[in-house]
């Protein structure tokens, strides 16, 4: 155990702070702190020792030097058993330190942010901070060193268990916790510096050497089966994408949950009018855009309501009250996601106990680098967020498709990239009617597309994920009642498939670009 005389905070990210400076009072604990923490502190009615007042040495250079000091490291690297390091101390007049207490300027939020200069960007390089926690967690059988705002109620508790006192396996394990978080903060900056850290700065491709440092936010359920383990990371120093997102109610979600959720608001995102897509299994098995949410949620519904039963929602506008009743009569669902709710629309959901319902406040906080992990390695790659410019479309038919089918076209086009390959996305407007989705051969997922739309068939745009290699495809879209095709081109076939088009009367637009999803 160890006694808590002195304590040093200095942190970016405030929240929590009041009330465990309240608890080191309680324990007669001297606090020493800097320039804003201080301020908030006393503020707040704390009595606070400056930086400066400790060290007897002003800052300088706009706050770049402040804590960079022997009086401060001194006194948090001491080896207490050591008797040369503490009379040391002593003729030098440096005070012991005990407890350091520091979260960093937020570097990883900065340099991702869209139009940061690198004049900002390098400001928010934390020198001070990184090297007090080193100092600290070096020290951790004697300093107590505290990264994270949420290990305040362990702390508090230990400390109210022990009186004021801390055992050395919770400073042990703090230690780690800080070693784990400055290294993942040097990664950052390595990234950003070495050109990986934003997209149009990265100067020699992606990055040779990649560091990804993430942090467990919470237990899951179960893994994709339930004799498999699993927890949910974020990304460390940085609360973006699903990690943001809050459970309003619902059980525990699972492995499978959260990747049916990613793939649900990775499509929905990619409208601006009301939308919304049901996904089961990480393909999207409904999906729509309209005037009001309400008629974009049942439209999507419909597209395949067999297959809708325990999906997963994601809405792209807050949840209304029409929309929510509509969703009510839907049958079973496995979770609700949206960026908002309406006053009192989630209480409408109180009945459905296993219904998970879930707000993402920004969908448009998805960002970094895509990268799966394979035995012995992962693989890195930039998300695909390529968009289609209408006016570099090559319509190689002798049918051109109209206002109405090209709008139509950009729709299915958006779905068919977020579908398993091979993919197939057969729209009516902005709505999907039949999806073919992760088939061997584009024919079969053809086939499976026509077979789920049905009656709903005439009329109808097709999106294919890449190109068609025979024009066996191309009769059974026009059996389906296909009018307008969209697909990348560039099979030796291209004429082949071309002819068959023309010969059935199907307009038909190249994009140049591919967009398999394995």
């Amino acid at each position: 155990m160890i006694k808590i005389k002195r304590a040093l905070i200095s942190v970016f990210d405030k929240q929590g702070l009041t009330e465990f400076a309240a608890c080191l009072r309680d324990f007669g604990v001297e606090i020493i702190s800097t320039g804003g923490t201080a301020a908030m502190l006393r503020e707040k009615g704390f009595k606070v020792k400056e930086v400066s007042e400790h060290t007897g040495f002003p800052e300088m250079l706009d706050g770049r030097v402040k804590t960079l000091h022997p009086a401060i490291h001194g006194g948090l690297l001491a080896v207490r058993s050591n008797r040369e390091h503490m009379e040391s101390l002593k003729n030098r007049g440096i005070e012991e330190i005990d407890m350091v207490v520091v979260n960093l300027y937020p570097f990883e939020a900065v340099a991702s942010r869209p139009g940061a200069g690198d004049e900002e960007i390098v400001e928010n390089i934390d020198i001070g901070g990184p090297s007090m926690l080193r100092s600290a967690a070096k020290n951790s059988a004697s300093v107590a060193v505290i990264c994270d705002p949420r290990r305040y109620p362990a702390v508090i508790s230990e400390m109210k268990r022990n009186n004021g006192c801390l055992p050395v396996e919770l400073l042990r394990s703090l230690a780690a916790e800080a070693f784990a978080r400055t290294s993942a903060y040097d990664g950052a900056i390595y990234a950003y510096l070495s050109g990986g850290g934003r997209r149009e700065e990265r100067l020699h491709g992606l990055p040779r050497d990649l560091r990804m440092e993430f942090v467990k936010l919470q237990d899951l359920r179960y893994g994709e089966n339930p004799h498999q383990r699993a927890a949910f990371y974020g990304t460390s120093g940085r609360i973006s994408g699903l990690a943001a997102m809050r459970q309003l109610q619902g059980k525990e979600l699972s492995f499978n949950n959260f990747l049916d959720l990613n793939a649900a608001v990775e499509i929905a995102r990619e409208f601006n009018k009301p939308s919304a897509v049901i996904v089961k299994h990480n393909n999207p098995c409904g999906a729509a855009c309209a005037q009001t949410l309400c008629k974009a949620y049942l439209d999507a519904w419909k597209g395949d309501q067999l297959s809708a039963f325990g999906g997963i929602v994601a809405l792209n506008k807050p949840l209304d009250a029409k929309t929510a009743s509509a969703i009510l009569r839907s049958g079973f669902l496995e979770c609700v996601i949206a960026p908002g709710y309406h006053k009192g629309v989630a209480e409408l959901f109180k009945g459905r106990k296993n219904l998970r319902l879930l707000e993402l406040p920004d969908y448009n906080d998805l960002r970094g680098m895509d990268f799966k992990r394979v035995n012995g390695g992962c693989l890195l790659q930039e998300r695909d967020i390529f968009s289609l410019d209408e006016q570099k479309l090559k319509v190689v038919t002798r049918k051109k498709p109209g206002r109405a089918q090209m709008k139509s076209l950009f729709f299915a086009w958006e779905i068919a990239k977020h579908v398993k390959s091979n993919a197939i996305v057969l729209a009516k407007g902005t709505r999907c009617v039949g999806i073919g989705a992760g088939q061997m051969s584009r024919v079969e997922s053809v086939a499976i597309a026509a077979k789920k739309a049905g009656r709903k068939a005439g009329g109808l745009c097709l999106a294919s994920d890449a190109f068609f290699p025979k024009p066996d495809s191309i009769t059974l879209a026009s059996r389906a009642g296909v009018k307008a095709i969209i697909q990348p081109g560039g099979s030796i076939a291209d004429e082949e498939i071309i002819r068959a088009c023309d010969k059935y009367g199907i307009a038909m637009v190249f994009t140049g670009i591919r967009h398999f999803k394995h």
